[in-house]
C-alpha cells in the first residue's frame, strides 16, 4: 500500500507540473496562479501545497524536470581530456539546440523561461536563477576557449571573457529569435553557421565557405 501511495503521489506531481508547463505557456508565470494550475491538472491547491511551497518552487520543479538542455550540456564539456575542447563547445551548442528544435516539451519549457516571465516581486528569484545559469554557462564557455586557443598555440583577436559573452549573446539571441517565429529559420544549421563564422573570427578555425543553400 505504501509504494501505491508513492507512486500516486508521483503521479500528482507530474501531472501538476504538466498543468505548469501549459498554463504557465497561455498566460505567462506572472498571470498564472496556483489555483489555474490545479484546476488544469484535476487536483486541488492542497495538493499543489504537498508537493510545491509556491509558484516560484513549483517553476524551478519544471524547470529541473525537463534539465534545461543548455545547461545539461555545458556540464559536458571537459569530461574528455583528449577531445578537442573546441569541438566539445560547438557539439555541446549544437545538441542542446536539436533537443529544442525537436522536442515539443522542451521547447515549450524554454518559450516559458525565456519569453513568459516577468521579473517582478514572486519572480525575482527567478531572475537570479537566469543571472546564474547565464553566468555559468559564460565561464564554461571562456575555459573551453582558453583550452582551445592552447591547444591550437594561437592568441585570440580579443579577451577570451569577452569572446565567450558575445558566443552567449549569439546562441541565446537565436534562440529567442527562433522561439518567436520557428518556421522562420532552421535553429541548428543556422546555428551551426553562425557558430564556424564567430569562431573563425576569433582565429580558432580556418575559415570554410559556408554554403547558404544548406540552411533553411
Amino acid at each position: 500500500m505504501a509504494r501505491c501511495t508513492k507512486e500516486e503521489a508521483l503521479a500528482t506531481r507530474h501531472r501538476l507540473l504538466d498543468a505548469a508547463e501549459h498554463v504557465f505557456s497561455e498566460k505567462g508565470v506572472s498571470r498564472s496562479s496556483l489555483n489555474d494550475i490545479a484546476l488544469a491538472a484535476g487536483a486541488t491547491r492542497g495538493a499543489i501545497y504537498w508537493h510545491f511551497k509556491n509558484k516560484t518552487d513549483l517553476f524551478h520543479a519544471m524547470m529541473e524536470r525537463i534539465t534545461m538542455p543548455m545547461e545539461d550540456a555545458l556540464r559536458q564539456i571537459g569530461c574528455d581530456e583528449d577531445a578537442d575542447p573546441l569541438d566539445q563547445l560547438q557539439r555541446a551548442f549544437l545538441d542542446a539546440l536539436r533537443k529544442i528544435e525537436t522536442d515539443a516539451q522542451t521547447r515549450r519549457v524554454f518559450e516559458v523561461a525565456i519569453l513568459k516571465v516577468e521579473y517582478v516581486e514572486e519572480q525575482l528569484a527567478l531572475q537570479e536563477r537566469h543571472r546564474q545559469c547565464r553566468d555559468d554557462a559564460v565561464q564554461q564557455m571562456q575555459r573551453s576557449l582558453e583550452k582551445a586557443c592552447v591547444r591550437r598555440a594561437v592568441s585570440l583577436s580579443l579577451p577570451a571573457a569577452a569572446a565567450a559573452h558575445g558566443l552567449h549573446a549569439l546562441i541565446d539571441g537565436l534562440i529567442r529569435n527562433w522561439l518567436l517565429a520557428p518556421t522562420a529559420f532552421g535553429l541548428v544549421a543556422v546555428a551551426q553557421a553562425s557558430m564556424q563564422v564567430y569562431l573563425t573570427g576569433l582565429g580558432l578555425l580556418v575559415s570554410v565557405p559556408v554554403d547558404a543553400q544548406a540552411i533553411p
